[in-house]
């Protein structure tokens, strides 16, 4: 299907804006040019941390690219529930000879801030994670000349994304990595999501606006089954986190096929949100007493994660990936985007030969 998003990529392949310093510019520049939609990710930025590294990006490349903001998120700790996180957290404090973060550095990270910049400097394409952008921002962004999409795990929430006037959705299944977008951060529903290609037909039933299909794509041959299933392009983030270009820390590049690594859980244990990472000692020693605090518990935790990153040891850090890190390639970006490009025109044309020869034998 021809949209005014997939019209400004010739690839339907879209590499996911991963926060924490992993969707640089460098890998933005890189999908871009090899003909996908690159993405910078805004979430942990400042304000004008986003613009500076939108301005870098604008010097890599000339072709259409993404920036991605994180909605801001209402209290939903229990009184208290965070001290006692702390507390449980000291020990990690003094194995890495580092301080606690504090969680009460912020909750909204500079949403205004941002949009500010994004209204003042327009850029091609903006998404949003964690919930639906009011009207007028979505209407404002559209004015500015910038196409929007929005993030949802449910047809529920799809349905949301295009009352609110965005110009896609992505659909994302239980499957990605990192966090998972839902709307409203309900601890009871954690582990309740639906796989992509559950998810997926859903969607596409539910709304009329071209949807993007994420979680746990790997290959092109994946590509070509959720456009296949009614996706207007697929969304990739784990398939891009050991590229030559990804920010990924070395010790997270190497865990996405260390055998010490061998499954992905959906954890509150680094953020306060549910989030899609390698089981590690941290994860699996704290993930159970973790709180719904997000973003208490990101800022709590930051220090740790950094010090863990800095001295090489993959059991203290975030290990975001989607179930398929396993069937990662260690490529420069804009080479992976040109074999996934290949994979899904192999499978594209057996599919068709497929249809044909059924077609003949009817």
């Amino acid at each position: 299907m021809s949209s005014a998003l997939t019209d400004l990529f010739p690839l339907p392949i879209v590499q996911a804006p991963m926060a924490g310093g992993v969707s640089v510019p460098q890998l933005a520049a890189a999908v871009c040019e090899a003909g996908g939609l690159g993405f910078l990710a805004a979430g942990y930025k400042t304000a004008d941390g986003m613009y500076q590294e939108i301005k870098r990006l604008r010097g890599l490349t000339s072709r259409p690219f993404g920036v991605n903001v994180f909605m801001p998120q209402p209290e939903l700790a229990e009184s208290g529930a965070v001290e006692v996180y702390a507390h449980q957290l000291a020990g990690e404090a003094a194995w890495y000879e580092t301080e606690l973060g504090d969680p009460d550095r912020g909750r909204d990270d500079g949403y205004d801030a941002k949009l500010a910049v994004l209204l003042d400097d327009p850029v091609p394409v903006v998404s949003f994670h964690f919930g639906v952008p009011d009207r007028e921002v979505i209407a404002r962004l559209r004015r500015a000349g910038t196409l929007t999409l929005v993030t949802a795990t449910t047809a529920e929430e799809a349905r949301a994304v295009e009352a609110a006037g965005a110009d896609a959705v992505i659909a994302q299944g239980v499957e990605a990595g990192g966090h998972q977008g839902t709307h409203r951060d309900s601890p009871e529903n954690d582990g309740a999501g639906l796989g992509l290609l559950s998810l997926l037909p859903q969607v596409r039933e539910a709304v009329d606006i071209p949807v993007v299909a994420a979680g746990g794509i790997m290959r092109g041959g994946q590509i070509a089954a959720v456009l296949a299933a009614g996706a207007d392009a697929a969304q990739l983030g784990t398939a891009f986190l050991a590229t030559d270009e990804s920010g990924a820390p070395d010790p997270h590049k190497r865990a996405l096929t260390d055998p010490l690594f061998t499954r992905t859980r959906l954890t509150r244990a680094f953020t306060g949100r549910p989030a899609r990472s390698l089981v590690n000692r941290f994860l699996r020693e704290h993930g159970p007493y973790a709180p719904a605090a997000y973003p208490d518990v990101h800022h709590l935790t930051a220090p740790l994660r950094k010090a863990a990153a800095q001295a090489g040891d993959a059991q203290g850090m975030a290990l975001w990936a989607g179930q398929g890190h396993r069937m990662v390639r260690e490529l420069p970006a804009g080479r992976l985007v040109e074999v996934l490009a290949a994979e899904l025109a192999e499978a594209r044309t057996a599919l068709s030969d497929e249809s044909r020869k059924g077609g003949e034998g009817a």
